[in-house]
């Protein structure tokens, strides 16, 4: 199935190999790189600045044999693009009325569907432009005859295809991207999605980096894809040299870079999604106000319509990373900086609420489990910041029927290595007075181990939280992740759902891990507190509330509503994008459908990096939809906490804002009837 019956679409960026004012050989090289693209399933292809003749040849621009020269190529490119699919953007000089334009033309299908002139000419340090060229403003006709054909002539168009929504394409040159209103923002504003830039850019030393933060950075304030070619080898050397660069960008994140320095051809490709940048502009309210506030020059932007056709193919692997865990980096560097930054959202939030109440204790439950070591380890940090001592930290473990001596024993080791105040309470005696107050079968010695039973001991450890905050003149501190919430796997009310405050509401299963993992690796601990992590990471998630079975198999987490690992990432792209589950179904197959593909964090030991079948995921995230859509109700109670990233947060005073009553059966039937194209 091809990505395209997903909301994806294929560009590419082509830097030939550039034979100097010979617009035949350039010609025959365009079309080489365009049927290579082709082949590869792309449905744009885009070309250097003045890529039929050279950028670099100066008063060679004003030839007529070469203008005629470039004319023709032009014809030959146009005549061989017919039955290909992508769009074909090339560059060439053109005398329209009585000016010579720099112009990017765009062909489809052996038609040129229009004429894009550069809008903006560089005149300073090596740049001759005005010497050569007449600017877009110049230009006193809306059309130019190419081969025969009246085809539209401005830097206003836009090209919409009418078979792939979302895809509308527009196209400006080189300097036109550097000026501090690119033409492309305001056909950004006006509804294009894909910007391309045809360049010239000779190399200089810092250009490459500067390009990247200009492309990427243009992209992230348009909300849009974009592809950047500049002209490469072959160029004249007489005063500049030449790299070639080409860049894919989507949104603020590079997807693609050519090799710099390149001596021979390349075409670069990605996958850009057009779902993603249709839902982020929908949310971003603030490009529609802008947008309304120019709505008199947007409105007089030119749409030229054009039909693909087919776009079934083979090309189901994308041609872009889609990382394992959306909140968790890849890369060491990044995830150093994320986890240090997530560090400090969590402690400097804790430390505005103790400021704020103007109380300098806390109460927490310490269970020897992820999340309470998480929120345990943040309240450290917090205290040593604010300069309280340590002992101020109030932590209980409470062993409850199904509490397992390793886990009891991680929890002191814990707290004593850390230097809390440390406390066990049995809420055994407590919680049997309750089962036997509710005459529950299992105070008559019947094993029995129901929602009842769990949910007596998760409440009785919250009121035994609660009350003791109130004896110490302290506050409860939450330890309840993102994850946890999003499947509504706490107890409501009188439970581990409820906090005077929580540092980990807005923290996914997989980050907690990933930031443990990185606590351990950084050595930010004591060694004996430490080795307590490992052993925490090692074992498996479990609330602790049903004894082991006669197998002494312990009660698992993830065996009941499956693995956080994917949960995560089907929340993610359900709360951050608003993706059919469909869609959220074929991008978790491309992440997870094949361990070998795609980078994993270094802090992954090799047994842990799993991998999944369709089947598998698309059971679990009919889980997920159900349990995500059935406790609505529990996050509209949910207690304060910092927001820590995009996509990260359910609270219904923040992100997420939906009623406790919906269904879940349109996101159901979607998954089920939209399975087999998966």
């Amino acid at each position: 199935m091809s990505v395209y019956a997903n909301g994806f679409v294929r560009v590419a960026g082509a830097v030939p190999v550039l034979t100097i004012a010979e617009p035949a050989a350039n010609a025959a090289r365009t079309v080489e790189l365009m049927r290579r693209a082709a082949d590869d399933g792309a449905a744009l292809v885009v070309f250097p600045e003045l890529g039929l003749c050279g950028y670099s040849i100066d008063d060679l621009f004003h030839q007529d044999a070469l203008i005629d020269g470039c004319r023709d190529a032009l014809s030959e490119i146009a005549t061989a693009s017919r039955g290909l699919r992508p769009l074909i953007v090339v560059g060439l000089p053109m005398v329209v009325g009585d000016g010579l334009f720099n112009c990017a033309a765009v062909i489809h299908d052996g038609e040129v569907l229009g004429i894009v002139p550069k809008s903006y000419l560089p005149n300073y340090r090596e740049f001759y432009e005005q010497r050569f060229f007449s600017a877009a403003r110049d230009a006193v006709p809306t059309t130019v005859t190419v081969d025969g054909k009246e085809v539209p002539f401005g830097a206003d168009l836009i090209f919409e295809a009418t078979d792939l929504p979302g895809f509308a394409l527009h196209v400006e040159i080189c300097e036109d991207g550097w000026v501090a209103i690119p033409p492309s923002t305001w056909a950004a504003l006006g509804g294009a999605t894909v910007l391309a830039n045809l360049s010239g850019s000779p190399v200089t030393i810092g250009k490459e980096s500067y390009r990247k933060n200009l492309c990427t950075g243009h992209s992230a304030r348009t909300i849009s894809a974009h592809v950047y070619v500049a002209a490469g080898y072959g160029e004249s050397t007489t005063d500049l040299a030449w790299d070639g660069d080409a860049l894919i960008t989507e949104n603020g994140s590079l997807l693609a870079r050519s090799e710099q320095f390149a001596t021979t051809d390349q075409v670069i490709s990605a996958d850009i999604d057009l779902d993603r940048l249709r839902q982020e502009r929908m949310r971003m309210i603030s490009l529609r106000d802008q947008a309304g506030d120019y709505s008199d020059r947007l409105k007089s932007l030119r749409r030229i319509g054009f039909s693909f056709g087919e776009l079934n193919g083979d090309d189901d692997v994308l041609r872009r990373v889609v990382p394992r865990f959306p909140y968790v980096p890849t890369d060491s560097a990044d995830l150093d900086e994320r986890c240090a930054e997530v560090r400090h959202i969590q402690v400097q939030g804790l430390a505005q609420r103790l400021r704020s109440t103007g109380i300098d204790k806390i109460v927490i439950g310490v269970s020897g489990g992820l999340d309470s070591t998480l929120a345990l380890l943040v309240a450290v940090d917090t205290f040593d910041r604010l300069g309280l001592p340590r002992t101020n930290i109030l932590g209980y473990t409470m062993p409850g029927f199904a509490t397992g001596g390793a886990t009891l024993r991680r929890s002191h080791i814990l707290m004593n290595s850390l230097g809390v105040t440390g406390k066990e309470i049995d809420i055994r005696p407590s919680c049997e007075q309750m089962l036997a107050d509710l005459d529950h079968p299992y105070s008559r010695g019947e094993k029995v181990y129901d929602v009842t039973f769990e949910n007596v001991q998760a409440g009785e450890r919250t009121s035994h939280l609660f009350r003791l905050a109130n004896h110490h003149g302290a506050i409860v501190l939450g330890t309840g992740d993102l994850s946890e919430l999003a499947l509504g796997w706490c107890t409501y009310g009188v439970g581990d759902q409820m906090s005077h405050y929580n540092v980990n509401g807005s923290v996914p299963k997989t980050l907690i891990q990933h930031l443990i993992r990185w606590m351990i690796s950084n050595s930010h601990h004591s060694a004996e507190t430490t080795e307590v992590l490992a052993e925490i990471l090692d074992d498996v998630i479990s609330p602790e509330l049903v004894p082991a079975g006669d197998d002494g198999k312990i009660q698992s987490t993830e065996d009941t509503v499956g693995p956080y690992e994917l949960h995560d990432f089907f929340l993610y792209y359900v709360t951050r994008f608003g993706y059919r589950p469909t869609k959220v179904a074929y991008l978790a197959r491309q992440a997870w459908g094949d361990r070998s593909r795609g980078p994993w964090s270094e802090l992954l030991v090799e047994d842990k990096r799993n991998e999944y079948d369709t089947a598998t995921i698309e059971h679990w995230l009919g889980i997920f939809l159900k349990r995500f859509m059935g406790n609505q109700f529990k996050r509209t109670a949910m207690p304060n906490g910092p927001k820590i990233g995009s996509g990260g947060s359910l609270s219904p005073r923040g992100d997420w804002r939906s009623p406790s009553d919906a269904s879940a059966r349109v996101w159901l039937d979607q998954l089920a009837g939209g399975s087999d194209r998966v």
